[in-house]
């Protein structure tokens, strides 16, 4: 029988919770969300010397943070091309660089705060279809030939085999420079470090409202008040209804999103190296992908069936499960042992949102996929506009982002509707 747990949390070392806020305090910054993005704004923040306090509803990385695929990818989720004519060339050499560095600043948290995360180079993205051989020739064309790129090649026949025993794919891009690591382990190294750096992390702690009185900003939860200066919020799609100006204009322009993950029993070490030869994360090109990888006790992490609907799907496990074979037809033997899932954030453009509410209310979310590296550049971004120097933030907000269609009512089957197309374009 498959346990509905997350593999991710009885995997992870323990950790001391944090306390929940008790009473009224006055801080420099308050954070919104324990999550990669906020725990990345705290450490920095922290590390700036603002005294700073986190409320985290749950627990750290209880949300997306701590139940994704663990991919690291590299740049967006959209073509570096399209993003040059929603802002300009300028701005776009600047998003890559940036993507670029949230790479860099990922592995260098990991190794200048001994994160023990299983972080692995390699992720390989798989061509299904011709369509998809068109598209992903463009796009290591744009980043080697656009941006100089050295760390993607391309790969078919006998290179894919040495990476994956995947029959099905006719080729891909096989990215060195991407990677992979235990999401969970992970943010709770993050939170050791922020705290370690002086922040103060209150896990267990919901916020229910928001309020900006002159030049400070009030945030309320049932056991105490945070005043500040300024406020992060950065709970992605987890982030409470706060009315006003905040669901206007940051709810309204996000889309929670069910996906989930299996895990199967261990493989033998000659049948991970067989099945899995570069040890690099899986994604597919389908606009419902699917992404797997193994865990570092050789576990398949093998995840997908993305959930717009909000409602629950029966035998998860099970339609995985199927899914997984298609996929790698050796694995059929495998027993699956854990099943987990939860809502990560997308946009309209599939751009990560950035913005302010007020002058001294910023906000990071909607990374649509690529969350693993990016939530780390935007906690940082938002500690340097804190701080004063809001340039490379500035450069993330420019980008334009639409409200969801049909408001909070209709919004959720306009999507579903509108998804079925693509779901049925994946099949073609």
């Amino acid at each position: 029988m498959v346990a509905e747990q997350n593999w991710y949390r009885l995997s992870a070392p323990d950790r001391r919770p944090s306390p929940p806020l008790k009473g009224d305090i006055d801080t420099d910054v308050v954070i919104v969300g324990g999550g990669y993005t906020g725990l990345s704004a705290a450490l920095e923040l922290a590390r700036k010397g603002y005294r700073t306090a986190l409320l985290e509803a749950e627990s750290i990385g209880w949300g997306a943070s701590g139940r994704n695929g663990g991919q690291i990818a590299t740049a967006y989720n959209p073509s570096m091309a399209r993003l040059a004519r929603w802002s300009s060339r300028e701005d776009a050499a600047r998003l890559w660089d940036m993507a670029q560095e949230a790479k860099h600043l990922l592995r260098q948290r990991v190794a200048d705060h001994a994160i023990d995360c299983d972080l692995k180079p390699g992720v390989l993205t798989g061509a299904l279809k011709p369509r998809h051989l068109t598209e992903l020739r463009e796009t290591l064309d744009e980043w080697t030939g656009g941006y100089g790129y050295s760390e993607a090649r391309w790969v078919e026949g006998k290179d894919i085999g040495g990476i994956v025993d995947c029959p099905a794919y006719l080729g891909g891009i096989f990215d060195s420079g991407g990677g992979h690591l235990h999401p969970l382990k992970y943010a709770r190294g993050l939170a050791r470090a922020a705290e370690e750096q002086g922040a103060a992390l209150h896990e267990g702690t919901a916020v229910t409202g928001l309020e900006t009185t002159g030049s400070r900003i009030t945030v309320s939860t049932p056991s105490g008040r945070v005043t500040a200066d300024s406020a992060i919020l950065a709970a992605n799609a987890y982030l409470p209804p706060l009315g006003g100006p905040i669901d206007r204009a940051v709810r309204s322009r996000i889309m929670p999103v069910g996906t989930y993950i299996i895990a199967t029993e261990p493989l033998s070490a000659e049948r991970a190296a067989r099945l899995m030869g570069a040890d690099a994360a899986v994604v597919d090109c389908n606009f419902v992908l699917n992404y797997y990888r193994l865990s570092a006790d050789r576990r398949m992490l093998f995840g997908g069936r993305v959930n717009y609907s909000q409602l629950p799907e029966a035998r998860l496990a099970e339609k995985l499960q199927r899914t997984m074979i298609g996929y790698l037809p050796t694995t059929r033997d495998l027993r699956v042992e854990y099943c987990w899932g939860g809502n990560v954030a997308i946009t309209l453009n599939r751009f990560p949102h950035f913005g302010r509410i007020a002058r001294n209310v910023y906000f990071a979310q909607g990374f649509s996929g690529h969350g693993v590296a990016l939530t780390g550049l935007a906690g940082t971004l938002m500690a340097e506009a804190v701080a004063g120097t809001a340039e490379r933030f500035d450069v993330f907000a420019r980008i334009p982002h639409r409200a969801f269609p049909g408001g909070p009512a209709l919004r959720t089957p306009a999507l579903v509707l509108a998804t079925a197309w693509y779901r049925l374009r994946d099949l073609l």
